[in-house]
């Protein structure tokens, strides 16, 4: 028996460049790269680039990758933990600058909760750096009674980076 396929929604951030990747914005780049090796990659968002916020510091290079996996969700959060760790980052202030940060924003399967995840992401209805790319991707994307599109369109857009 084949196990399911999930189509996840990763919300991807940088604000701190690497010495192996570049930039921020190359950050992300490498990162959506690097899911699309590790599993299949649907659909990525360009990136943009948006303030930070909570005293992270510098400007952020977000994006939002569309990945297709047979993990469960704490399996896949695990995954992205791992990512994360690959390309530098480690444990630090909650709000700190971060060379990548990886989140579950959605999934196929619709709600998720456990003592370590929630999805979808608890504070996604305020997060316009998650909702602006994601809503190019998957606009009807429902999360309970609104569409992706719909919460964006609430928050407004973040400008695109160069």
């Amino acid at each position: 028996m084949n196990a399911a396929i999930h189509v996840y929604a990763v919300a991807l951030g940088s604000n701190r460049p690497d010495g192996r990747h570049g930039s921020p914005a190359q950050v992300v780049a490498a990162a959506i790269a690097r899911l699309d090796a590790k599993f299949t990659l649907f659909d990525a968002s360009a990136i943009i680039a948006t303030p930070a916020e909570g005293g992270a510091g510098r400007e952020f290079a977000n994006a939002v990758a569309l990945v297709e996996s047979d993990l469960a969700p704490p399996a896949m959060l695990a995954a992205l933990k791992a990512i994360e760790r690959e390309f530098g980052r480690r444990p630090g202030r909650r709000w700190g600058p971060r060379v990548l940060d990886l989140d579950l924003a959605l999934w196929s399967g619709g709600r998720f909760a456990s003592r370590r995840l929630a999805i979808p992401h608890p504070r996604l209805a305020e997060r316009g750096f998650v909702l602006a790319p994601l809503a190019t991707i998957a606009p009807n994307w429902r999360t309970g009674a609104h569409a992706v599109r719909h919460l964006a369109a609430r928050l407004g857009k973040a400008r695109p980076l160069r």
